[in-house]
């Protein structure tokens, strides 16, 4: 029998998880309104907002790697691959919203969760236990009660085309999901201030490549005013905010924690539509966040049965980790 141990909600490592998981919600929704101001000014250029933010990471992290003058501890092509599957997914969500409704985008969005549980009991030998599986459903819970406050608001603009929007949120979720536990296994066994400078050197080299396929036209057409160039500045610096914060949590707490935490960025978009923009908003969306953020908060608990044995199953995963990256090494392989 499983008993659960309540007072572990108390622990400095839950509520530092809990406290910086809703920080990086709240950045992640600004830079979702800042873009789209953007785009209401007639820019259609997702992934030059991204390069800023990129080469932020690259500049910052980057000189303190030179300064620290710190050897490589994992091969670049790990890096390289990485930062392709983060701008591609970055890429792929941004785009479906030209194509599909919000409410299709926030549910299917949904499906990066399944996504980075497979992905980490396959490959990081995570093990899941009915607290955090019951933490799991009750967030997804939350968000599909505010899918239906949105039906039930009148949100059911369908997009030009639903069919592709919905096709490339799934395909952006998945990147996201690979993204997100290949960065846990490489903050936990490389460095994070090596993680950020490869992530930012080659997912600003990947993104300057397609823009200069793709947006050369649009960037060419754009009027920049001050008030464009400060809005791409300011997606630049909460993107460099965002990546950092998302890099420590990941090392803190796992990937399925970041990944539930951004749940509530739809909520905290509800909160600054009503008190920023003074928008009437449907009682059902208070009522997810309060599921949602319960969910989290069971999703952080422990297991008695869990914490008994907690001490082997880290070992074990560490010591596969390790083993992986000793393989790595091995010439010809």
């Amino acid at each position: 029998m499983v008993c659960f141990n309540f007072n572990e909600i108390k622990t400095k490592k839950t509520l530092i998880g809990l406290g910086l998981g809703q920080i990086i919600s709240l950045l992640s929704t600004l830079v979702s309104f800042t873009a789209s101001e953007i785009a209401r000014k007639g820019i259609s250029a997702p992934t030059s907002q991204s390069f800023l933010g990129y080469v932020s990471l690259a500049i910052v992290y980057g000189g303190i790697m030179l300064y620290r003058r710190s050897t490589i501890k994992v091969k670049w092509y790990n890096y390289f691959l990485l930062a392709f599957v983060d701008v591609e997914a970055n890429f792929l969500v941004v785009k479906a919203y030209q194509n599909t409704s919000m409410t299709s985008v926030m549910l299917l969005d949904c499906w990066a969760i399944p996504c980075v549980l497979v992905l980490t009991w396959v490959f990081l030998k995570t093990r899941y236990r009915f607290m955090k599986i019951s933490g799991v459903f009750i967030c997804i819970v939350g968000v599909v009660m505010v899918v239906f406050s949105d039906v039930h608001a009148g949100d059911r603009a369908g997009g030009s085309n639903p069919v592709k929007g919905d096709f490339l949120v799934i395909a952006g979720a998945s990147l996201y999901a690979v993204s997100n536990v290949t960065e846990e296994f490489l903050v936990k066994n490389a460095d994070m201030i090596e993680l950020m400078s490869f992530l930012g050197l080659f997912g600003a080299i990947i993104a300057a490549i397609q823009i200069s396929i793709f947006e050369r036209g649009a960037l060419r057409d754009i009027h920049w005013t001050t008030e464009a160039i400060l809005l791409y500045i300011g997606v630049a610096l909460a993107l460099f905010m965002l990546y950092s914060l998302i890099t420590v949590l990941i090392m803190i707490n796992g990937a399925t924690m970041f990944n539930l935490s951004l749940l509530t960025s739809d909520m905290w978009a509800v909160l600054i539509r009503t008190f920023g923009y003074h928008e009437k908003v449907d009682w059902l969306y208070f009522l997810a966040f309060a599921t949602t953020a319960t969910g989290l908060i069971i999703y952080s608990m422990k297991e008695k049965y869990q914490e008994e044995h907690r001490t082997g199953e880290v070992v074990d995963e560490e010591a596969v980790q390790r083993k992986l990256l000793d393989e790595d090494d091995e010439p010809g392989t």
